[in-house]
C-alpha cells in the first residue's frame, strides 16, 4: 500500500500522465492502438473524362487499335492492354484494366494521347518560332527550310512528310501538322540549330519562350 502511494505521489510530482507512466513501464496504452491505414488508388483527373469525337472525324476501334481520319489527315495507334477502350455516344472512354501501378500512371497519359489524335486530324497543331539576330533569316525553298543563322553556311532542313512549314516573314516560322509529337519534334530541331544565347538572346526561340538575359562582364 505504501509502495503504491509512493509511486502515485512520484508520478504526480514529476508530472507524468497515467498513459505516459504506463508507456515507460512497458505497457501499451489503449489510445495508442490505431487501425491500419488504407491507401486507396486515386482516379486520374484527366483519365476519367471521355474523349469526344469531333465533327467530321471518323474512327475505327478494334482490339485497342484506334484509327482516326479527319480533314487534316489520318492517325492510328495501338493502345496497350492496360487500357479498356469503350465507345459511347459520340465519344471514346478509356478505363484502367486493373489497379496496377502501370495502369494508374498511364491512364491520364493515354487519354491525352487519344484526345490529341482526335484534335490533330480535325484542327491540327502548330508551333511558332522566331529568329532574333542581325542577318538571321528563314525562307522556304521547295520542300526545304533554309536558315541563315550567322554561320558561314546556310542551314537547310528538309520538312518531314505530314508537316507544313510557313514563313510569314523572314524572322518567323510556323510548323503545323496533325501529329502533335512530330510538330513538336521538328520545331525543336529548328531551335537546336541556334539556341538563344544568354547575353543578347540571339538565336532561334519559340514565339512564347522567355529568354533570361545574363548581365555581361563589366570592364
Amino acid at each position: 500500500m505504501a509502495a503504491s502511494m509512493a509511486s502515485t505521489s512520484l508520478s504526480a510530482r514529476q508530472g507524468y500522465a497515467p498513459a505516459r507512466v504506463a508507456a515507460r513501464a512497458g505497457a501499451k496504452p489503449v489510445s495508442a492502438a490505431r487501425a491500419p491505414l488504407r491507401v486507396v488508388a486515386g482516379e486520374s483527373r484527366i483519365g476519367k473524362h471521355a474523349v469526344p469525337v469531333p465533327k467530321g472525324v471518323t474512327y475505327t476501334l478494334k482490339d485497342n487499335l484506334l484509327a482516326v481520319k479527319g480533314p487534316k489527315g489520318e492517325l492510328e495507334f495501338q493502345f496497350p492492354d492496360l487500357m479498356v477502350m469503350t465507345e459511347e455516344d459520340g465519344a471514346i472512354r478509356l478505363s484502367k484494366a486493373d489497379e496496377s501501378k502501370k495502369a494508374r500512371e498511364g491512364h491520364g497519359l493515354y487519354r491525352t494521347l487519344c484526345n490529341n489524335m482526335m484534335v490533330g486530324v480535325s484542327d491540327g497543331f502548330e508551333k511558332k518560332l522566331k529568329l532574333v539576330g542581325v542577318g538571321y533569316k528563314a525562307a522556304m525553298q521547295g520542300k526545304d527550310l533554309n536558315l541563315s543563322l550567322g554561320y558561314a553556311h546556310q542551314v537547310i532542313l528538309e520538312v518531314p512528310q505530314g508537316l507544313k512549314v510557313e514563313c510569314p516573314s523572314n524572322t518567323e516560322i510556323v510548323v503545323s501538322g496533325y501529329d502533335k509529337v512530330e510538330v513538336g519534334n521538328f520545331a525543336a530541331i529548328i531551335r537546336s540549330k541556334r539556341k538563344p544565347e544568354p547575353y543578347k538572346g540571339k538565336g532561334v526561340r519559340y514565339a512564347d519562350e522567355v529568354v533570361l538575359i545574363k548581365e555581361g562582364k563589366r570592364k
